[in-house]
C-alpha cells in the first residue's frame, strides 16, 4: 500500500477518534472526503468543490481507491 493511502487512512482514523489532527491541509481534505464528513475540512475550505479541487488528480484517485477498497480500515478507534 502506498504511503499516501496509509497516511489518509491514519488521518481519517485520527479525525473520527479525536476530531482533530496535525495533518497537512491536503491530507485532512482527503480524509474528510474518505469519511464523507465535510465538517472535518480545514478552516477556509467550507466550499466542497474548492476543497476537492485543492487535491490534485493523484490524491483524488487515492480518495476513490480508499472508499472502494480500503474503507474497512477506517476504524475510528
Amino acid at each position: 500500500m502506498q504511503w499516501q493511502i496509509e497516511k489518509i487512512i491514519e488521518v481519517a482514523n485520527q479525525l473520527t477518534r479525536t476530531g482533530s489532527t496535525g495533518a497537512s491541509t491536503g491530507e485532512r481534505i482527503a480524509a474528510a472526503f474518505v469519511l464523507n464528513q465535510m465538517d472535518y475540512l480545514p478552516g477556509g475550505y467550507q466550499n466542497i468543490i474548492e476543497a476537492w479541487e485543492r487535491l490534485d488528480d493523484e490524491w483524488q484517485g487515492y480518495v476513490r481507491l480508499i472508499q472502494r477498497d480500503y474503507n474497512h480500515l477506517i476504524t475510528g478507534e
